[in-house]
């Protein structure tokens, strides 16, 4: 990194930063011991303690915003809130640009070679699940927005911070529900995700259940019943024969292949020695962000109905379990996209930064949805898999950390920086 063209102000943000890592990997090791595992989804604690340490950094408005109980046993969860900061800067008349990340986690599994609640460092990356996925963007965020403090006189405008807990289970109790209650309102969203590129675009994901209904018998007498397990066969041969022409629709977004669907679930019957009268399975569909969610959901729809009519007796019930959708493309044009790429070249010292999608959900379409320009930038890795993400031995450089944590808080000072 070569930092001689760079202004007086954006190398004292990057010397506090600097200054500043001993406490900010502190802060993260602090997130990783606090068990977050959803399911079964008691996330209170974190969302406690990362109030409470808002507050020892000195943000002046900040809240724990506990989600209606109700609502959150509907998700199956057990205890949520949300916590949100909100920094001002100079007059406020600029842009509210939040910061968006997540700190409930998938449970660690097995194989881990260090404690997964330990945050411990070796050879410079930090292990614990969560460290990338993504706890360090929650220190990340945190710090950016604290080095502007020094220029805050000379900004203008509003990062809010909000972290949220429940992105493993959809988001919808965490982002959406900020959104839609009026405690924050962006003009800009920056969510959690990668530091070697930057994120404009992700697939959707739709999952149903398909239940088929028939009429149990004797093994001793089939014929007087209706085979549910069977319709559910050629049902299952339908799907499997649409999965094939999936790979022939391609998405025109760099680093997002073909759509895809998997049947996750199955299960029915009541004996051995009894025709089912009833089989169920669930399904994940993936959407390339080109796709419309509601004419896929009516094409499967299609699908399944027409192949249970060739079998006597059958009733069908297919039921929406969850339907994330897909997101962008945002513009690489845009001023969000163009500030964050300038001063990533800046702290990378190389030519171009990555702009693609990737073919998970995450909790920035929310932003989108919500008619927000959005985009996934955070301390990670390259991919998920590089950083071992949802799987055993979870970690993050700190070196990445520390990166992402200057490139955000460069992209904030310029984009609070009122024009001359």
């Amino acid at each position: 990194m070569s930092t001689t063209q760079l202004s007086t102000e954006k190398k004292s943000i990057i010397n506090w930063i600097e200054s500043e890592k001993e406490n900010m990997v502190q802060f993260l090791q602090e997130l990783v011991s606090i068990p977050s595992d959803n399911p079964p989804g008691d996330c209170y604690k974190i969302a406690e303690h990362t109030e409470k340490r808002l507050k020892d950094f000195q943000f002046e408005d900040v809240s724990l915003l506990e989600v209606e109980p109700e609502l959150v046993k509907e998700k199956g969860m057990v205890r949520l809130a949300n916590v949100v900061s909100k920094a001002g800067f100079g007059d406020q008349k600029g842009p509210e640009i939040v910061l968006n990340a997540h700190g409930d986690v998938v449970a660690p599994g097995h194989g881990w070679t260090y404690d997964p609640y330990g945050g411990k460092i070796v050879d410079g990356k930090l292990y614990g699940r969560g460290a990338a996925v993504s706890k360090s963007d929650i220190a990340t965020y945190t710090f950016a927005t604290m080095a502007l403090r020094q220029f805050a006189a000379q900004l203008s405008g509003t990062v809010s911070l909000a972290f949220t807990f429940d992105e493993e289970i959809g988001g919808l109790l965490g982002p959406k529900w900020l959104i839609d209650h009026g405690h924050i309102d962006p003009d800009l969203a920056i969510s959690a995700g990668f530091s070697y590129s930057i994120v404009n675009a992700h697939n959707g994901c739709l999952h149903l259940e398909i239940k088929l209904k028939g009429k149990s018998a004797h093994a001793a007498a089939p014929h007087t019943g209706h085979d549910a397990l069977e319709a559910m066969t050629g049902v299952l041969q339908a799907i499997y024969e649409y999965r094939d022409t999936l790979k022939d629709i391609r998405s025109n977004i760099p680093g997002i292949d073909t759509p895809a669907i998997t049947i996750g679930l199955i299960s029915g019957g009541i004996n051995t020695n009894v025709v089912p009268d009833e089989c169920t399975i669930r399904i994940d569909r993936r959407m390339i962000p080109e796709e419309d969610a509601n004419k896929v959901e009516a094409e499967i729809r299609r699908l399944v109905e027409q192949k249970t009519k060739s079998y006597e007796g059958i009733q069908v019930e297919i039921q929406q379990i969850l339907l994330a959708r897909n997101f962008g493309p945002t513009p690489e044009d845009s001023p969000l996209i163009q500030t964050l790429a300038t001063n990533w070249k800046d702290i990378m010292g190389k030519e171009e930064v990555e702009i693609d999608g990737i073919p998970l959900y995450t909790d920035g379409r929310l932003f989108a949805e919500a008619g927000i320009p959005t985009v996934l930038f955070g301390a990670g890795p390259r991919t998920l898999l590089e950083a071992n993400g949802h799987r055993a031995d979870e970690h993050v450089r700190v070196e990445d950390l520390v990166k992402a944590t200057k490139i955000v808080a460069l992209t904030l000072y310029d984009l609070l920086k009122p024009s001359a």
